[in-house]
This record gives C-alpha cells, structure tokens and sequence, in this order.
C-alpha cells in the first residue's frame, strides 16, 4: 500500500473562525498575509497557533504520510501559511473557485468530489471542519472497497487539537503495520493537478 496522504484544510482548521463574540484562541498569534493577486495594502489577517507546525512536524517523523493541502487557500497555503508555521512548501490539491452559496451544495462538502479524483484508489485522512455525514458515508465506502479513508473533523471555532493528530497517529500506525519509518512532510508524492 502506498504512504497515505493528510489533506489539510486551512479554515477553521488551522485558522479557527471566531466566536460569536469575535474572539479567538489564546494559543493563536495575528499575522497579516498578502494573498496572490492582492495589492500589498489590502493584506488578510489570519489567527495561528505556532504550536501547529511542530507538531504536525513531529506527527510526520512518528508515521508515514505526506502531507497536502486541500484548502481553498490553494497556493497561498504553501507560499504564505506554511512559512508562518515553519512548513516546507507542500504540494496542494487545486480546487475550483466554484459558484455555490453553501459549503455543501449536494449534501456533502463542495470539495469532495474534487478529493475524490484527485485521491483516485489512495489511502487517505482528511482534516476539514466542514464535513457532513454524506462525507462520512463517503469514507466508510472507501475504507470498505480497501481505500482506507479517515475524516478527521476539529470543532471549527477551536481548530487543531494535539488528540486530532494522535487520531491521525494511531490510524497511520495501524494502516502501516506499526512501521514507524519518518517520512518527510514535503514528500512530493504525486502531481498534483
């Protein structure tokens, strides 16, 4: 079986939304973030926690899995947020900019589909704060065909916990055999489309 990848979403995931009350986490730190194609005085600010990167940097020394983003950041995530967390750059699968009012336009999350091709036969985990149970359903058929799937889903106010990454931890392990090899979080993988 092939390394496993980690798609990772960025919005409230890595970046929490905030509460009703606009706060946000204590452990997360303001940065401001030009996005491609914005002029320099129109920056986006964004809340993370440093703690993220290494940690997910030493959840990819423990277990074999390559990690790539699956974000609507698209490129920004590997030229503005994984810097700010100490990442190297990583492959990203390019989604859409589709037209949808809603995250989940047929019931499940808009990017699925897009994952769905884009994972092809792979063995995956997907961290992203917007699943539904279709999205579930969607894993437990892929997991039952021998495409073993997890969905991974941090509360979207709160974000990446240390137990979400122990999850993905022990599923690698399990998939792996217990094989404990490091494998670089920039591994390339495959293209991406």
């Amino acid at each position: 079986m092939n390394v496993p990848y980690l798609l990772l979403d960025i919005d409230g995931v890595l970046i929490p939304f905030p509460q009703g009350d606009g706060s946000i986490p204590a452990t997360h730190v303001r940065h401001e973030v030009v996005l491609d194609g914005r002029a320099p005085e129109d920056p986006v600010t964004v809340w993370l926690n440093p703690a993220h990167g290494p940690m997910l940097t030493d959840m990819f020394r423990s277990v074999p899995l390559t990690l790539v983003w699956c974000t609507s950041w698209r490129r920004d995530a590997t030229t503005l947020i994984g810097p700010l967390l100490g990442l190297p750059a990583l492959a990203y699968v390019d989604l859409p900019h589709p037209k949808i009012t809603t995250p989940h336009p047929n019931g499940y999350l808009w990017k699925r589909d897009y994952v769905d091709a884009w994972l092809g036969n792979e063995p995956a985990v997907w961290i992203d704060d917007d699943f539904t149970p279709l999205d579930h359903e969607w894993a437990a058929q892929r997991t039952a065909v021998g495409f073993p799937t997890l969905l991974v889903q941090p509360d979207a106010h709160i974000g990446l916990q240390p137990e979400h990454l122990t999850q993905v931890t022990s599923w690698a392990r399990a998939l792996s055999g217990d094989i404990a090899s490091p494998v670089p979080a920039a591994a390339p993988g495959r293209e991406v489309p």
